[in-house]
């Protein structure tokens, strides 16, 4: 791969990282902390919808996370060639 197709590879990884760290943060601090009075007015499970996000729900965020960066990758590495 050459220097310009490099960069470009870089680029979208770094793009994806911050779209995907992006969410984890609105989701962990943002809902799990920030807005938590206002979501435990709704009910999921039996429990409060800011409760789950703080002790469950930023966990499978983040879990599902890894997940769509492992698939945006390989579709990545497969576009600038470096799947083997």
């Amino acid at each position: 791969m050459d220097k310009q197709q490099a960069k470009k590879y870089w680029q979208a990884n770094l793009r994806y990282l911050v779209v995907l760290l992006s969410i984890w943060f609105l989701v962990s601090y943002v809902c799990g902390i920030l807005l938590v009075d206002q979501l435990n007015g709704i009910q999921l499970g039996g429990f409060k919808l800011g409760f789950w996000f703080a002790q469950q729900g930023a966990i499978y965020v983040f879990v599902l996370l890894i997940f769509v960066y492992v698939w945006l990758m390989n579709k990545l590495d497969h576009k600038y060639g470096q799947d083997a």
